[in-house]
This record gives structure tokens, sequence and C-alpha cells, in this order.
């Protein structure tokens, strides 16, 4: 478990201190140790408890099939390797260059179509204005947007 047995006592006195602060005043002084000898008791299995769960909270059990596994050694590592292909990446670099050339004679014939047409924004219709409409139609409207 995390710590030792002063904990458990430490927390104790703890409780004795507090139990005597807050009834000092109002009870008798055997009501008083009594009282005291209870925290006691009831502070250091809270922290025995308190130590326990900590305990198990850090420090998880090992797994049980640990042993099988190594035994196997299915699991036991990861092992990712590529296959050499710096043939294949030095032939591609090679044909590229050799197209490369070609494509750039093509490119500058383009079609007349696409150098013809320039640039032009969207132009969204614009939204009509409700002011010049009268008082019967924009109630009807309303009324049909609410399913009135």
């Amino acid at each position: 478990m995390i710590g030792n047995w002063r904990w458990n006592v430490g927390l104790g006195l703890t409780g004795v201190i507090l139990t005597i602060l807050f009834s000092l005043g109002k009870n008798a002084v055997t009501v008083i140790l009594l009282r005291s000898v209870y925290a006691f008791i009831a502070f250091v299995v809270i922290a025995f408890i308190l130590r326990a769960v900590l305990t198990f909270i850090l420090k998880p059990p090992a797994l049980l099939d640990n042993g099988a596994a190594e035994e196997d050694g299915i699991g036991t590592q990861f092992n990712l390797t590529t296959p050499d292909e710096s043939e294949d990446l030095n032939q591609l670099l090679k044909d590229g260059l050799d197209i490369r050339p070609a494509q750039d004679e093509a490119d500058s014939k383009l079609p007349m179509e696409q150098e013809q047409e320039p640039f032009r924004p969207l132009a969204p219709p614009q939204l009509v204005s409700a002011q010049n409409k009268e008082p019967e139609e924009l109630a009807k409207v309303v009324r049909h947007l609410t399913g009135g």
C-alpha cells in the first residue's frame, strides 16, 4: 500500500482534534473524550481504505496471461518494414523527366476557349424588400409561413 501506518494515525489524530474543537463548548469532557475515540477509529479506517484504493488505482495488477504470451512469442513485437522500392521510384522519376518537355509543349497550345473567357464573379439575385407591399399581403405571407 501507499504510505505506512503513520498516515492512518495522523488522519486519526486529525479526527480527534476536529472532534475536540467542534464539541468543546457544547459537551462535557467525558463525552468529548468518548467521541474523540470514536473519531480516531473512524478516521483510521477511512485512511486505511483510502490508501488501499490509491494503491489499487496507481499500481494495477499485472496481467495473468503474461507468461503464455512470452512463450509463444506472439504479440510481443511489432515490426514494421517497408519493401525497398528505390528502383521503382528512380524509374518513375526518369519517366517523369522524359515526359515533362512534351507536356510543356502541350500546355503552350491551350485551346482558345479557355483564354477568351475572363474571370467573372458570381452575381446572385437580390432579395425582394417588403416595404411596398400591402399589409393584407404581408399578413397572408406570415400566416402561410407559420401554418396558421
